[in-house]
């Protein structure tokens, strides 16, 4: 996973289907593991660990994650990957299943390297473009958007398209998504995710180590964690909690050092406050520097947000909201700590 200058910032990609009842039968985990290896070799990576239960199916991938869900599938991919290669393939395999796309979002930040990212990655613009090509045309709500952030390095990239029965699943739908990329990691943390020089522990043996040792699994108790530890440093693990997923990955390396976490929960979810649970993720890796995404029909969701980070010395510098007729509302937030590089510099001095 980790290479020198790798780019640790995902592209995201969620589709949504509906059909012979999805939500009821298992849709899209029908879908045979032979056909999601070809399209993860359209991507340009594979799967090392996978874990599921009575909702959804989640796989660690050689570069971040893939959910599948019976009427939803989630692939959030890293470094030189071609993500958008996914589209074409997921739609066809879909279709055998007499299941037919309805919603599609794609999700990312700014790229560290941008230069290194090959077709169709190059710019915001292609992406687009090559996304609406491989869309059915009964997609007809489209939008793509840059969410501009003071410093241009943490921009938020959304495009979303949707068919005409949108409205009708999204007064339906209570979830809150959340995407937080973390950048100048605290020192002491990254170095928790480099193995050890001779360490012959397999990924999963590693992995758990840095769960542990981290505190990791503390961010959510109650979710089954699949985690991976690659060679020779670099982390990810996918959070399994009942029918809601969660995820992170890092890519710890001095100078552009990047940590992701996902979570999805419900406003309306009295035993899991979802703000707490992305409190303590940041937490665990005390950022100089946090972009967090909220989608959510819910507007109130981001002033909570806000108070969260303000106790681990996270001031917010940026705040862009817009609304998506295939998503909802998605609020977008910088977040950076004072002092804490001039603290670091003093360290190593």
């Amino acid at each position: 996973m980790a290479v020198s200058r790798f780019e640790g910032f995902e592209k995201r990609l969620e589709l949504r289907f509906f059909g012979d009842d999805p939500l009821e039968n298992m849709g899209l985990r029908l879908i045979d593991f032979e056909s999601l290896e070809q399209v993860l070799h359209a991507v340009h990576c594979t799967v090392v660990s996978a874990v599921g239960n009575h909702f959804f199916d989640a796989y660690v991938l050689s570069e971040s994650s893939l959910f599948v869900y019976p009427n939803k599938i989630i692939i959030k991919t890293c470094g030189t990957t071609q993500l958008l290669k996914s589209v074409g393939p997921l739609v066809h395999f879909s279709g055998k299943i007499n299941l037919t796309l309805c919603e599609c979002r794609y999700t990312r930040g700014s790229f560290i390297f941008p230069k290194s990212q090959p077709f169709p990655h190059t710019n915001f613009k292609e992406e687009v473009i090559y996304i609406e090509e491989n869309l059915p045309n009964h997609l007809v709500y489209r939008k793509a958007t840059v969410m501009p952030s003071k410093n241009p390095s943490y921009s938020w990239h959304v495009f979303t398209a949707a068919d005409q029965n949108h409205h009708l699943r999204r007064n339906l739908n209570s979830d809150v998504t959340f995407e937080v990329c973390m950048t100048e990691l605290d020192h002491h943390l990254a170095r928790k995710f480099f193995k050890k020089i001779g360490d012959c522990k397999t990924g999963d043996l590693a992995g758990r180590e840095m769960t542990e040792l981290t505190g990791i699994d503390d961010i959510n108790p109650s979710a089954f964690i699949c985690d991976f530890a690659f060679d020779p440093c670099g982390y990810s693990m996918n959070g399994v909690d009942g029918n809601r997923h969660s995820t992170i990955h890092v890519t710890p390396e001095d100078g552009y050092s990047y940590a992701s976490f996902e979570c999805v929960g419900s406003v309306y979810d009295e035993d899991v406050d979802i703000v707490e649970t992305l409190k303590k993720a940041v937490q665990v890796f005390k950022p100089a520097a946090v972009s967090i995404s909220t989608t959510s029909n819910s507007r109130e969701v981001w002033t909570k947000v806000a108070r969260a980070m303000e106790p681990l010395g996270l001031k917010c510098r940026t705040f862009a909201i817009d609304e998506f007729l295939a998503a909802g509302t998605v609020v977008f937030q910088t977040f950076t700590a004072a002092n804490r590089r001039k603290k670091q510099q003093e360290e190593e001095r």
